[in-house]
């Protein structure tokens, strides 16, 4: 059976390479021949090799090993994992082990015994790949990391004064380590402080895990969680990891952590405090070590209520607390929010670059955008997408909001007159939603439920009706 690998091997001697050649080669993929170390610089630079065979004397009555000990730390600086395996004839055990000392992996004394050199080099051969595979790994995480981290599409705009307090809240606590409990209403850029914490903490370099809650079902929440074994449950065909240990080293955002059963807060408050999880199927506990984010839109009040959210969980997530301010109150930062999206949907959907009229600032400043910055956003791209000028007039955004001067309609208020009365099933729809989200404090979950909806399709109706 031949072994997929690729070995090195550096001798003075001819017959020493000729007759390693020829053994090896028939139990490896790969095998190279090099007879001055000169060479081997540039043969790690056009190579990767699984493992090095390196003789320790190049020169005629040199027994010392001390050539080999310098090649030796000169591969390991070129290649810190290499594995190398060092050829000793004079010297005996001492110089080998001192050798190993400095870093060489095992040694074969000469003349070798066929069966044991064939044996020393595929345990090299399979210890090199696992080296390169784990720094192929490391490599591939760090560039994911990177990848995660910078890809938010819209940056923490913030000119108003309640955002630069919310600024100043993050810059204190993202170098610590401290959890942080983010509240405010949907759409208000929640998920954007969490990066944010993230990018500018210690664990900048890690992964960034983004965990919604609110759409994890029940059954779900511990395989997702903690990670199962194959076979722990009907349809585990194979191991997965958790979140909590995939993002070990980095940050986990937990988003709608509000949204949680009881029992679900109570599983949660453990593996807080333990930091340790056991996957489903296993007898085993894993620590990991993540910072934790959390968020929810549920307001403060109901937060404290005991009935609904577990105060010890509560006092484990919120060591620091972050409110976001609804965007009706910071309308400083309306504008140029308005202006970062209409640039970015203006490239996406490649159009020239458009400009908004004074009359739609004030328009768009004077709404009490109820979704938020997300709505603002979607009546951005609808309006850059539909405008037929270089100028957003106030006409193209088509908003059926009211304005915050106005009166809102009372939740329970039913028009009962004929000449109100709305037969139009579009139009139906989208006052029932309004109504309801208005009901429900645009809570999307307690929304969708009232509406007998899944989350997504109330998105999903919300985005085509504007709201």
């Amino acid at each position: 059976m031949v072994i997929e690998g690729k070995i090195l091997i550096v001798d003075d001697d001819q017959d020493i390479l000729t007759a390693g050649k020829l053994l090896l080669k028939r139990h490896f993929s790969q095998v190279m021949i090099c007879n001055s170390p000169q060479n081997i610089p540039k043969l790690m630079l056009d190579n990767r090799f699984d493992a090095v065979m390196l003789d320790m004397n190049f020169s005629p009555g040199e027994s010392s090993g001390a050539q080999g000990y310098n090649w030796l730390k000169k591969i390991l600086e070129i290649d810190p994992q290499s594995v190398v395996v060092l050829i000793t004839a004079h010297g005996g055990i001492d110089v080998a082990v001192e050798a190993m000392k400095l870093g060489a992996t095992d040694f074969v004394a000469k003349p070798w015994q066929n069966e044991k050199l064939v044996a020393t080099l595929t345990a090299a051969v399979l210890l090199g790949q696992t080296r390169n595979e784990a720094t192929e790994l490391r490599h591939t995480n760090q560039l994911l990391a990177k990848d995660t981290n910078s890809s938010q599409q819209q940056p923490l705009l913030a000119q108003s004064s309640v955002m630069q307090q919310v600024h100043s809240l993050i810059e204190r606590t993202a170098p610590t380590d401290a959890n942080v409990l983010i509240l405010g209403e949907n759409g208000t850029g929640k998920e954007l402080v969490a990066r944010e914490l993230h990018r500018q903490s210690l664990r900048a370099n890690q992964v960034f895990m983004s965990v919604d809650l609110g759409a994890m079902s029940e059954t779900l929440f511990e395989s997702e969680l903690f990670g199962h074994k194959k076979g722990a449950f009907t349809g585990a065909n194979e191991h997965r990891v958790g979140r909590l240990q995939a993002a070990n080293g980095g940050t986990v955002f937990l988003d709608e952590v509000g949204n949680l059963p009881l029992h679900l807060q109570a599983k949660l408050l453990t593996i807080l405090e333990q930091r340790k999880v056991t996957p489903l199927g296993s007898n085993k506990a894993i620590a990991f070590d993540v910072r934790i984010i959390a968020a929810t839109n549920i307001a403060k009040q109901d937060l404290t209520d005991e009935s609904r959210f577990r105060q010890d969980l509560l006092f484990r997530l919120n060591t620091v607390e972050i409110t976001l301010p609804p965007l009706r109150d910071r309308t400083a930062d309306i504008e140029p929010i308005a202006q970062h999206y209409i640039a970015f949907y203006s490239r996406k959907y490649k159009k020239v670059e458009k400009t908004i009229t004074a009359e739609a600032v004030e328009l768009i400043k004077h709404y009490a955008w109820p979704g938020n910055v997300r709505a603002l956003r979607h009546a951005i791209e609808r309006a850059v997408i539909l405008s037929e000028s270089e100028q957003l007039s106030a006409d193209d955004f088509q908003l059926n909001y009211l304005p915050q001067t106005s009166k809102s309609i009372e939740p329970n208020t039913v028009q009962t007159s004929q000449e109100t009365a709305e037969l139009n099933l579009d139009k139906v729809e989208k006052s029932t939603i309004e109504t309801a989200l208005k009901q429900y404090r645009y809570n999307i979950s307690h929304t969708a439920k009232a509406l007998g909806l899944t989350r997504a399709a109330l998105y999903r109706r919300m985005e085509k009706h504007g709201l």
